[in-house]
Formats: C-alpha cells, sequence, structure tokens
C-alpha cells in the first residue's frame, strides 16, 4: 500500500521498534511533505538536505491509503520544511480534511515541527480540527540546542500554549526521549514546563542511537525507572502518561485519544457543577 502510493511513514523512516504492533492495532503515522527534511537533528534518522518539490495530491493519497487500511487513528507528521513559507502547514490541514471525507469515525492526530514559530501556520493547522495537536520538545531544555537542529526548547513550549489557545478543546501532546545527558530533575522541570502550558498528553521513552553519527546513548533507563516517571507525570496532571523504554511519541496513540476525552469531560463536568 504504502509503496504502490509513494508515500512515507515515520515508522520506517526513523526505524521504530514498534512499528509491528502499531500496523497490527490498524495505527500509521504517516510522513507527509517528502522524505529529505531541512533539519539535522543529532537524534534522528530521517534523511537531511534539501527536498526538490512539494507534492500537492499527496493529502487524497494518504486518505486513500488510510481507507484502504481502514485505520481506527491516523497519525500524521512531517519532515521539517523550513524551505516552504507556511512550513508545510496548508498540506497538514488538506490531509485532514481528506482523511475524514473518506473515514469520518477515524480519529486524527498530528504530530507538526514548530514552523519556526510563526503562528499564522500553526493556525491553519489548527482550523483543520484535529483530535490531537503533538509538538515534541523531545528534551530537556539544557540539552535542547545539542540535541535539536533550529527548534528552541521554549518556542515549543510557546506552540504548545498557543494552540491550547486557539483551540482549548483541542488535547496536545509531547515527548521527551531519555538518554541524552539529562538529570532527574530536568526531566521533573520539564514536565512541569509542559503542564504550564496545559499540555495534556505525555510520551517517555529510551533514546536509542540511530547510528555512529548520532548522539551517544548516555544512560540506559531500566523499567522501573519509566514506571517512577509515569507516576510523577500523572501527579502533575496529564490526563495520559505512555512512559517506557521502547515507547515513541505515536506508540498506543489510539489509547490516548479517549483519555484526553475523558479528562476533558471531567474538568467540564467539575466546571459546570
Amino acid at each position: 500500500m504504502m509503496r504502490s502510493k509513494t508515500l512515507h511513514t515515520v515508522c520506517e523512516e526513523a526505524r521504530c521498534p514498534n512499528i509491528y504492533e502499531c500496523w497490527a492495532s490498524r495505527t500509521a503515522t504517516f510522513m507527509i511533505l517528502g522524505d529529505i527534511c531541512t533539519r539535522a537533528c543529532r537524534f534522528c534518522a530521517v534523511n537531511t538536505g534539501l527536498p526538490t518539490e512539494l507534492d500537492l495530491q499527496e493529502p487524497e493519497r494518504v486518505a486513500e491509503a488510510a481507507e484502504g487500511m481502514n485505520l481506527r487513528h491516523c497519525v500524521v507528521t512531517s519532515v521539517a520544511r523550513d524551505d516552504l513559507k507556511d512550513g508545510g502547514s496548508t498540506i497538514f490541514a488538506e490531509t485532514v480534511a481528506a482523511i475524514r471525507k473518506r473515514l469520518p469515525l477515524c480519529t486524527v492526530e498530528v504530530l507538526i515541527p514548530d514552523f519556526l514559530g510563526e503562528q499564522d501556520s500553526l493556525q491553519i493547522v489548527m482550523n483543520s480540527n484535529p483530535d490531537i495537536l503533538n509538538h515534541n520538545i523531545e528534551t530537556v531544555e539544557r540539552m535542547s540546542d545539542r540535541v535539536r537542529a533550529r527548534a528552541k526548547y521554549r518556542r515549543s513550549l510557546e506552540l504548545l500554549r498557543r494552540a491550547k489557545e486557539m483551540k482549548p478543546d483541542i488535547p496536545t501532546k509531547s515527548s521527551i526521549m531519555l538518554g541524552v545527558g539529562e538529570e532527574w530533575d530536568e526531566i521533573l522541570q520539564a514536565m512541569d514546563d509542559l503542564r504550564a502550558v496545559d499540555c495534556d498528553i505525555l510520551t517517555l521513552g529510551q533514546y536509542l542511537q540511530p547510528s555512529p553519527k548520532h548522539l551517544d546513548v548516555e544512560k540506559y533507563y531500566p523499567p522501573e525507572e519509566f514506571a517512577i516517571l509515569k507516576e510523577e507525570g500523572m501527579k502533575r496532571g496529564f490526563s495520559h502518561v505512555e512512559s517506557g523504554p521502547l515507547v515513541r511519541s505515536s506508540y498506543r496513540a489510539h489509547e490516548q485519544v479517549k483519555s484526553a476525552a475523558d479528562a476533558r469531560e471531567k474538568k467540564r463536568s467539575v466546571v459546570s457543577s
């Protein structure tokens, strides 16, 4: 299906260890806007360089593939396209609309880049009303400049804050990978920073080095520490925390939609009473 429609998935491009489980659960993460990223983050296996084209028919092909696989939850992410004026936000919005037209009952999550902080680009995506808006801070503040390319920790937090301001009912989500040199108290501070911008969902996973040219793994966290971090996250008020060595941003994403919806209804009932 992917090959015949000339589509890409972050499941394959980023060498995710959970591809078999997620695809068997009818959850897939499409990677739109090509397979060449304009950034070269030191943790990521996706190809980097200068993209050569923009495929305007891609949203419809993604929707056709989602329909063909009868997906229950569809995650749409992309490479960073700093070469585009809107950062690719229009294609994101068109992809959400195309999936909804073919699969009205399929929930759609978007995992977006920071669009270099352009508010208009974020507004275009939010106006498409995704079921979940996902943007990853990736690591703690001290490590951000070393780990990420061009992306800024505070700019990512501001994006999540603005997304919630634009559409308060759309759950927001972020992810932190562990093992790149962060300290325990910095992880907890990053959680606090995310909750300060009303981020609803958090995923925590172990960084694994994709190749010798990427960042070294500084620490392997045991499952017991991931379990403690999940408790810390839930204590801070996240509606859902997915925490484990092989957890990635879209792992069990379909389950998080219900958690976020339940938390939203609980919040509404408290306000009304």
